[in-house]
C-alpha cells in the first residue's frame, strides 16, 4: 500500500490563510458591487423622473454626481482590494509558485471592468 504524502502543518496554515484572503476579497467584491449598483440605480431612477417631466434638468446634477461618486468609490475600492489580495498571496507563499489568477480575483477584475463601463455610461 502506497501512502500519500500528507501536507505539513505549515502548508495547511498557508492554505487557510489563502482562503481567508479570498473571503476578504469576495466581501470587498460584494460591497463594491452594492456601491456600483446603488450609484447606477440612483442615476437611472432620477433619469426616469426627468423623462416623466417631474424634474428639471438642472436638478439632476446633484444625484448624477452622487451616482458617479458611488460608482467610482466601488471601482476604486475593489481595485485596491485586488491589489492587496495579490500582495497578500506573495507574502503568504514567497517561496512557492501559487497562481494569482484564482476565481475570486478573476471575479473582482470582471466587476472592476463592469464598474468602469457603468461609470462611463453615467458620465456621458
Amino acid at each position: 500500500m502506497i501512502e500519500e504524502e500528507r501536507p505539513s502543518r505549515n502548508d495547511l496554515a498557508a492554505q487557510r490563510t489563502i482562503m481567508a484572503a479570498e473571503r476578504t476579497l469576495m466581501a470587498w467584491t460584494r460591497t463594491s458591487l452594492s456601491l456600483v449598483t446603488f450609484g447606477f440605480t440612483i442615476y437611472k431612477f432620477l433619469q426616469y423622473l426627468y423623462r416623466q417631466e417631474h424634474v428639471r434638468p438642472e436638478e439632476l446634477k446633484g444625484p448624477r454626481y452622487l451616482g458617479l461618486t458611488l460608482i467610482g468609490l466601488g471601482v476604486v475600492f475593489l481595485l485596491l482590494a485586488s491589489v492587496q489580495f495579490r500582495h497578500d498571496l506573495r507574502i503568504i507563499m514567497p517561496d512557492r509558485r501559487i497562481s494569482m489568477w484564482r476565481l475570486p480575483f478573476i471575479l473582482a477584475i470582471i466587476m472592476v471592468l463592469l464598474g468602469v463601463v457603468a461609470f462611463i455610461q453615467v458620465a456621458f
